[in-house]
Parts: C-alpha cells; sequence; structure tokens
C-alpha cells in the first residue's frame, strides 16, 4: 500500500466521522441560539432598573426636565406612572432663552404639572455673550413663582468665546436680578467641564444643578464638588412623553426638598 492510499485511509478514519459528529452537534444546538431563552442573549440583554435607564441607586426623590422638544406632553400619565417604586415628584420646565425667547410649552407644561401634583420650576438658556440683566428680565416676565414652587434655574453651558471672568460677571448681575425679585437664590446649571473650566471655586453659595451622564462611579469620583440636583441620564422613557427625556434625582428627602421651595405668596 503506497503513501497516497495510506493518506486516504487516515482521511476517512478520522476526519469524516468528525465531520459527522459535528454536524450532529449543529442540529442539537441550533435551536437554542435563537430561543428567546437562549443563555447569550441573556448575557448581552441590557440591564434595566427603570423608566428605560439605569437609576441611581440610594435617592428616593426623581424628577425630569422638559422644553417644547417634548411636544404636547400628558402630565397626568407622567405623574401616574410607577417603576420598582420610582415615580416622578418634580419636573424642570423651559421657560425662556437669551433675551427675547420664550418657550412656547412652558405656560401649558407650567400649569399641568401643579394641576398633576407634581412640583416645578422653571429654567432659562444662558448665553454669556448677551446682556445679562435684559436675560433675567425675559425670564421674569414669563415666570411666576408660587408658594411650594422650586427656585428659578439660569442654565449656563456655552461659553460664547467670552473669558472665564466675563463670563461669572454677567452670570453674577443674572442671579443677583433673580434672587431680587424671588426672595430666593437661584440654582446653577452645568455640566462637568463648563463647571470645572469657568465656574469651580466661584458661586459656591448657590445650589448647584450638575449633569453627568456616565457611569455612576465614575460621576462620584471624577466630581467632588457638593450638587443638590443630578441630571444622571438623556434617554429616559416616561408614559405620557414621545422620545427622551433627561431624568435627575435630589441630594436629600421629598421633605428636604420642598423646603428649598419658593414661600411666600408668590412673585
Amino acid at each position: 500500500m503506497n503513501t497516497h492510499t495510506n493518506f486516504k485511509l487516515l482521511f476517512r478514519l478520522l476526519i469524516i466521522p468528525a465531520g459527522i459528529l459535528f454536524f450532529m452537534y449543529l442540529i442539537i444546538r441550533l435551536p437554542s441560539f435563537f430561543s428567546s431563552k437562549s443563555p447569550l442573549k441573556e448575557q448581552i440583554a441590557p440591564k434595566v432598573e427603570s423608566f428605560g435607564i439605569i437609576v441611581p441607586k440610594g435617592y428616593s426623590v426623581h424628577g425630569i426636565d422638559v422644553s417644547k422638544h417634548q411636544g404636547n406632553i400628558d402630565w397626568k400619565r407622567v405623574s401616574l406612572m410607577e417603576k420598582n417604586g420610582i415615580r416622578i415628584a418634580f419636573a424642570f420646565i423651559k421657560a425662556s432663552e437669551g433675551i427675547t425667547r420664550q418657550d412656547e410649552k412652558f405656560i401649558t407644561n407650567w400649569k399641568q404639572t401643579a394641576e398633576n401634583g407634581l412640583m416645578r420650576g422653571a429654567y432659562h438658556f444662558y448665553y454669556p455673550s448677551r446682556d445679562a440683566a435684559k436675560q433675567a428680565d425675559n425670564f421674569i416676565k414669563m415666570v411666576k413663582l408660587s408658594k411650594g414652587d422650586l427656585p428659578p434655574v439660569v442654565d449656563i453651558e456655552k461659553s460664547n468665546r467670552k473669558s472665564a471672568t466675563k463670563i461669572r460677571e454677567g452670570l453674577k448681575i443674572f442671579l443677583t436680578k433673580l434672587e431680587k425679585h424671588y426672595a430666593v437664590k437661584p440654582i446653577i446649571y452645568t455640566n462637568i467641564n463648563f463647571y470645572n473650566t469657568y465656574l469651580k471655586g466661584n458661586f459656591e453659595d448657590y445650589p448647584l444643578w450638575i449633569a453627568g451622564y456616565f457611569d455612576h462611579d465614575r460621576f462620584y469620583n471624577e466630581f467632588e464638588t457638593p450638587w443638590t440636583f443630578w441630571q444622571h441620564s438623556e434617554r429616559g422613557k416616561v408614559d405620557g412623553i414621545k422620545g427622551s427625556v433627561d431624568f435627575n434625582v435630589y441630594c436629600g428627602s421629598i421633605e428636604k426638598l420642598k423646603q428649598i421651595g419658593v414661600m411666600g405668596k408668590g412673585n
């Protein structure tokens, strides 16, 4: 028997039976790969705690912030939604922007949040390149706060090519005017990068609302400044709202949140 014949015999004895066994294995295992109970699918399935996102643990007060971009909101459905013991307790609503712009959904959202038992707050999108006092006037013209409403918010996240000094000077004018009018310290909203670049070490007597969307442990490690509100996600899903919405937590209890609300008859 020559070498070529020996090779053919070895192929038949080893390779062909191995191929038959592998084919039988595929027949047996293939359905499980497409089954809804597949272990592989269970491993890659996203871990979701509530509202379509992973909610930070250890907080009892949760809220959202909205603007005209959310369209028509069914606030009754928002207020009734509950997942894993979590409900929406407050909402910040965009009121104004710059010197002349007002959010077209503000009046409706402002009224309906209160009618459905949610704590409400209003915010202004601030431009460092525009007159700070006139921006404050724009917000004041739009927003009348009542007893129990949350303090007004200034959303500052753009530099408009202004220096840190100019940004802080204008922001101080805006905050002072609102504080004088509403008799409560406004809240400053910004993101981590803007805060570290332009605001860190300043305005520390104002409540801080910070945006940080990455992993929760990373947030705690990278941002050590005390905060009042944390916007932890922009991908929340809530009944009554089409598309995604920003999600926030408050650093204390609902009783403590009520204490920082506006007192008096309203402004």
